[in-house]
């Protein structure tokens, strides 16, 4: 799979395509870029998706969106599910405002454009002009064809990004990984800290997590680690820290590894977050943290070592 980061960079033939921001690449997105990579390789034809960073809405709003998954987290799922070809195009006012037809123009030339699947509430453009039917038009025209596929739902309703970031942000990180498909993690290299967790003999490895990332709030969670190819249980905070630096504004995320011995600065993690524990609590003693930590290890164990 090739990952591009500009419509410059591309030049395919004869391409099927899908658009969309796809956040988190979750159930609903499978279905259609299932349909798409296993229709496509059917022609012999490469399946491309164009997807946007930054989030259109941090960009048209002028708020930042924490997102579900970087670009390149989202290019690797998308890979995953067969994809030959991801473009992560910049977003920008002026990608907003240009109207469709220009568009689709530069995707024609780009992408060698044959076919186009899209959903159901899908439109770009000035104005959203370019719907379904004003695709259509163009691709008669252009020479590709427009597939409206239909949202995908469950007994909740459609599944959306937008509904998986709330229950991210409110840490329910259990029904987050049912309409996502998998567990909800967040990756970086692991840094040094303040080394309080050796002196309390639970040392923390100390993530340094993209902060474009949507976070759970804060709290103790049970998780799976993963090293490369190795997993390991972890009992994680996202917090303050409130028992030793009650003045930290920015969340660290620290994970206690369960059965781990080993140097680990320099290397990458990745937490997959399972079920939160327990808020974030201010002891007024060590004595007392070390007690809960304690039990939060053996609720981490429980949970992580039953049946899935």
């Amino acid at each position: 799979m090739q990952h591009y980061h500009s419509l410059e960079e591309v030049s395919l033939k004869d391409s099927w395509l899908t658009i969309g921001v796809f956040d988190g690449v979750h159930r609903g997105h499978c279905e259609i870029i299932q349909k798409l990579v296993q229709e496509a390789h059917a022609k012999n034809a490469p399946a491309a998706v164009l997807t946007f960073h930054p989030h259109p809405a941090t960009v048209l709003t002028g708020k930042e969106m924490r997102c579900l998954t970087t670009p390149d987290e989202r290019a690797e799922l998308l890979a995953s599910l067969g994809v030959d070809a991801v473009i992560t195009q910049r977003f920008t006012r002026d990608l907003s405002t240009m109207p469709a037809h220009e568009y689709m123009s530069q995707l024609k030339t780009h992408l060698g454009l044959s076919h186009l699947l899209i959903g159901y509430d899908f439109a770009l453009g000035k104005g959203r002009e370019g719907n379904a039917p004003r695709l259509a038009e163009i691709g008669s025209e252009l020479g590709y064809s427009v597939e409206v596929v239909p949202a995908l739902g469950d007994e909740s309703g459609v599944i959306s990004s937008t509904e998986i970031r709330k229950l991210v942000s409110t840490g329910n990180m259990t029904e987050a990984a049912k309409l996502l498909g998998y567990p909800y993690s967040m990756s970086g290299e692991v840094i040094h800290g303040a080394g309080r967790g050796k002196t309390i003999n639970f040392p923390t490895a100390n993530v340094d997590y993209p902060k474009e990332k949507a976070a759970p709030p804060n709290g103790i969670y049970a998780c799976w680690a993963k090293l490369g190819n190795e997993r390991f249980m972890a009992a994680t905070n996202i917090g303050l820290n409130p028992t030793f630096t009650p003045e930290r504004q920015i969340p660290s995320l620290e994970a206690y590894l369960l059965d781990f011995d080993r140097d680990i600065y320099g290397e990458v993690m990745t937490l997959e977050f399972v079920t939160r524990l327990r808020e974030e609590i201010r002891y007024t003693t060590v004595e007392a943290l070390i007690t809960q930590i304690h039990d939060d290890v053996r609720q981490t164990r429980l949970i992580l070592s039953r049946p899935r």
